[in-house]
């Protein structure tokens, strides 16, 4: 194996080399180029072990580039890496970037939901599928991702108005969450769950007026569920409750009616997951 390209050293935020990193807090711009920001040597490398995604650049410390050289010549040798000084690289993103590590990754093509429940289905059975309705906050897809990957979801359905899960904050929250599990977003909302009742899923609605109490919801040896989680407050539409084979809620404390949607997602995946082999 040769040895890693030297690093291109920047002196200024104004270098154009770079230019892709600047302005960073806004969640259009770089989505827009069909680019996705990663930050963090832990998630970098959740980016060269998934192999699913193909780095554009590096923004590094210098004390970043001494650490990962070897690993960026193995995953990514003829990818350009820029070096800085910290307060350089804090000029050109907009905001201190206490990692020292940016990447510039390419953005996968949107991946049809008939591909997604074919890769969910090729796991086998039972198979888990979380489902994602109107979450406009980074935070939350970040954490439910998070969960998604610690409860063993085989992939994650959006709905058109969710928050884009490889925005840089989503990925953060999601400690690679989003990196590493499927995911697609639907084209034709509430009309897409359609394919994956037809693929053999149940649809189980989770809200704050379901008509089951979870603790008593069980899911039958072998059976693919599609877990479906809104907004809180209004919860789930009713389009989507509609069409939901089951219609659960939460049991809380009395005068208490809800909890985070990533908190609910993660109580129902579990509860749905056991049996799976979680933790074997």
């Amino acid at each position: 194996m040769s040895g890693p390209s030297p690093a291109i050293q920047i002196e200024t935020a104004e270098d154009p080399r770079v230019a892709d990193y600047r302005d960073l807090r806004d969640a259009q711009l770089n989505r827009r180029r069909g680019l996705f920001v990663v930050e963090g040597r832990q998630t970098l490398r959740t980016v060269f072990e998934g192999r699913r995604f193909q780095p554009q650049s590096f923004l590094l410390s210098h004390a970043t580039w001494r650490s990962l050289q070897e690993e960026i010549a193995v995953y990514a040798p003829n990818t350009p890496v820029y070096c800085a000084d910290m307060d350089v690289l804090a000029s050109i993103a907009g905001f201190p970037i206490h990692r020292g590590c940016l990447a510039m990754v390419e953005r996968p093509a949107l991946r049809p939901v008939a591909d997604l429940l074919q890769s969910a289905m090729s796991a086998g059975v039972p198979s888990r599928i979380l489902v994602l309705e109107g979450l406009t906050d980074h935070d939350n897809v970040g954490a439910a991702f998070r969960n998604a990957m610690a409860f063993g979801s085989d992939a994650v359905l959006l709905c058109p108005r969710c928050c884009d899960p490889l925005y840089r904050k989503a990925i953060r929250t999601s400690l690679g969450g989003s990196l590493r599990v499927p995911f697609a977003r639907a084209e034709h909302w509430p009309e897409d769950l359609d394919q994956l009742e037809s693929a053999g899923y149940r649809l189980v609605a989770l809200d704050p007026n379901g008509k089951e109490n979870l603790r008593g919801s069980s899911a039958p040896e072998g059976d693919r569920l599609a877990i479906i989680v809104g907004t809180e407050g209004p919860g789930l539409s009713e389009a989507v409750r509609r069409r939901a084979h089951l219609d659960v809620r939460i049991e809380m404390a009395s005068g208490i009616d809800s909890v985070n949607v990533a908190t609910a997602a993660a109580i129902a995946l579990h509860h749905y997951g056991l049996g799976r082999g979680l933790g074997s």
